[in-house]
């Protein structure tokens, strides 16, 4: 079986299609790879050119992607709504199959050497390539682009190059190469040319600003089209999917009397992003993948059968598991305990809509029903704690970096931590509540639910049960951090409410 990656170059050119295709023929001129898609834009000035294939053919085609861009395009010359610090901007690497990420990592480090040597262009290394944690978010390497990189690096080494000599490139600036997981490039316009409008937005849904946790995103404006433009990068859309996204933007637009007129995708996007979106928007009910023609096709054709292919639920389960093993403070406990919460809902859900669909329990059809809607609606709510859940935990240290130095700053970050905290606390008391209730109800629906489906509702209860405590332990520990006595004794009152209902449907389980 081939190894296979994929490799997204940005270039800083999206208005002379003449140089555009002589940058594809010279990526395309490598034997194995395969140029998927290429995506220009003239307000922007960039295009994006998707390649695949083994890692060593890919790794080359980038590199000569490279030597043509120096030759083509020269930065003094060049303006767009998009950032960039290099005619070549970034180069990450992203495993598809037969590859990880650590090996992408390898190469991203192999092909930035490589760079320096052919073309004595510096780079930067970002995402998982990082050779510095300050340099794992793209906008901070790009930070100042390269009018501003340009003179910075001169007299600052905190901005020297990873490769090369603290200095840019004089007309090819630098290149900025990464290792990363598949993102998608969204686009949202807005029916006004008020491009605050489309920057508020964008502080409001993106990651760094308190918003969704897998979102980047910033405001553009489209001169051309004469509208606004939210520019987002999703580097997760199974845990932050698109319509999420859509409806968050929808949603902070209305504040300001503005609308979507529309969106779209730079690049290619998973068929599984578009099922997700298919399935909220048109309320499928036990809807699964392989209800898509394609994808029966494909498993038919490779003898691959959908539900039960090789590493398929693994993958499904991956990157959250990724994200919690992640050395970083966030997503934790809170978050896995929401997450628990969450799989008991949706077992839950499973078991009463098998259930539903048997001649056994006909007479209980309206009981299930109603159970499936329920159990559809926690899980959902449980989802978001996942996030809310880091979200705030995320507040937490950011009001611990807050000024301390002088008597009044130090009153305003004892403030904030007090306010941060107890919103850390708050969270994982409300997935403790949701995460009781959907224990009591899986109690109940033991009485009317399948037998032959009695196991999988017992292992909801444990991940209910696990979900509730796991909360219940982070309220705790935060609360040893607040100062506000009746804050305190009014969480630990509720904590021990619901410690006594998880003891006491169990005895009667």
């Amino acid at each position: 079986m081939p190894r296979l990656i994929e490799c997204v170059p940005n270039f800083s050119e999206g208005r002379d299609a003449a140089k555009i295709d002589a940058l594809v023929a010279a990526m395309q001129s490598v034997e194995g790879v395969y140029v998927l898609d290429r995506e220009s834009d003239t307000d922007h000035n960039r295009c994006v050119v998707t390649l695949a294939g083994e890692p060593e053919p890919v790794a080359e085609a980038a590199l000569r992607g490279v030597g043509k861009a120096l030759e083509l395009i020269d930065l003094t010359k060049h303006s767009g709504a998009h950032p960039r610090l290099g005619a070549t901007d970034v180069v990450p690497f992203i495993p598809v199959d037969g590859v990880s990420i650590e090996d992408c990592v390898a190469l991203a480090k192999k092909v930035g050497a490589e760079i320096w040597n052919r073309h004595k262009i510096p780079v930067y290394f970002y995402e998982s390539a990082a050779a510095r944690p300050e340099r794992v978010n793209l906008e901070n390497v790009r930070k100042g682009q390269f009018e501003g990189v340009r003179e910075d690096v001169l007299k600052n080494p905190e901005r020297a190059p990873d490769i090369g000599e603290p200095r840019l490139h004089p007309t090819a600036g630098a290149v900025i190469v990464g290792a990363r997981k598949f993102l998608i490039a969204y686009n949202i316009n807005l029916n006004t040319p008020d491009v605050s409008i489309a920057n508020k937005i964008a502080k409001a849904i993106r990651f760094s600003s308190g918003g969704l946790r897998y979102v980047k995103s910033m405001g553009v404006d489209l001169k051309a089209r004469k509208v606004a433009q939210v520019s987002i990068n999703m580097t997760d859309y199974e845990q932050t999917p698109l319509h999420r996204v859509f409806e968050m933007v929808r949603s902070e637009a209305a504040r300001y009397g503005a609308s979507i007129i529309g969106s779209e995708i730079v690049g290619l996007v998973p068929k599984r992003a578009i099922e997700m979106t298919a399935d909220f928007y048109l309320k499928f009910e036990n809807f699964s993948p392989a209800q898509v023609f394609e994808n029966r096709l494909t498993a038919a054709l490779t003898g691959v059968p959908l539900e039960s292919g090789a590493g398929k639920l693994a993958a499904l389960a991956r990157p959250f598991l990724d994200a919690v093993a992640e050395p970083t403070a966030t997503p934790g406990g809170g978050s896995v305990s929401a997450f628990a919460a969450a799989l008991a809902a949706s077992l839950a859900q499973m078991v009463a809509g098998l259930s539903r669909k048997k001649k056994s329990q006909a007479a209980y059809v309206d009981q299930l029903s109603a159970a499936v809607a329920e159990m559809h609606a926690a899980a959902a709510e449980l989802s978001a704690a996942i996030d809310k859940d880091a979200a705030s935990y995320d507040a937490v240290l950011a009001a611990f970096k807050l000024p301390k130095d002088i008597p009044e700053d130090a009153r305003h970050r004892e403030e904030a931590i007090q306010k941060a905290t107890r919103g850390a606390a708050e969270v994982p008391m409300s997935v403790a509540r949701k995460a009781v209730e959907i224990y009591e109800r899986l109690g109940q629906l033991e009485a009317f639910s399948s037998a032959s489906m009695l196991s999988d509702l017992r292992v909801a209860r444990l991940m209910a049960a696990a979900g509730a405590r796991g909360a219940l332990a982070n309220v705790a520990i935060n609360l040893d951090s607040i100062t506000d006595a009746t804050f305190v004794a009014s969480m630990r009152k509720q904590a021990g409410e619901i410690e006594t209902r998880l003891s006491a449907s169990s005895a009667h389980a």
